[in-house]
C-alpha cells in the first residue's frame, strides 16, 4: 500500500523557516511534489523535484524554499525561509508513481505577523 506522510508544518513567526518532510512508502517515487493550499483558495504547485534531482519551483516561492530528497529514506523535503503571513496554508505531498499520483493528508503551516 503506498503511502504519503507529510510533517513539520506549525505555527511560526514571519521572517522565520521551517523544514517540512515527506516520506513515502509501499513504492520508490519518481516525482514528489509540494503543492499548498490556503482558506478560499485553489491548491498551487509550490516546488517539484525529480528522483534524480531536476527541481522546479513556483515563481513567488524561489530563493526562498528549497526542495531536496533523501532517495535512500525515500524522503523529500522542503526548507522554507524568509516565510509571510501569505505563505499560511495546508501543505500537501503528492508522489508520482508509474503516472499514478498519491497524496498525503496535509500539515498546516501558520505565519503570524
Amino acid at each position: 500500500q503506498v503511502q504519503v506522510v507529510e510533517s513539520g508544518g506549525g505555527l511560526v513567526q514571519a521572517g522565520g523557516s521551517l523544514r517540512l518532510s515527506c516520506a513515502a512508502s509501499g513504492s520508490i517515487f519518481s516525482i514528489m511534489a509540494w503543492y499548498r493550499q490556503a482558506p478560499g483558495r485553489q491548491r498551487e504547485l509550490v516546488a517539484g523535484i525529480t528522483r534524480g534531482g531536476s527541481s522546479n519551483y513556483a515563481d513567488s516561492m524561489k530563493g526562498r524554499f528549497t526542495i531536496s530528497t533523501d532517495n535512500a529514506k525515500n524522503t523529500v523535503y522542503l526548507q522554507m525561509n524568509s516565510l509571510n503571513p501569505e505563505d499560511t496554508a495546508v501543505y500537501y505531498c503528492r508522489m508520482t508513481v508509474l503516472g499514478r499520483n498519491y497524496w498525503g493528508q496535509g500539515t498546516q503551516v501558520t505565519v503570524s505577523s
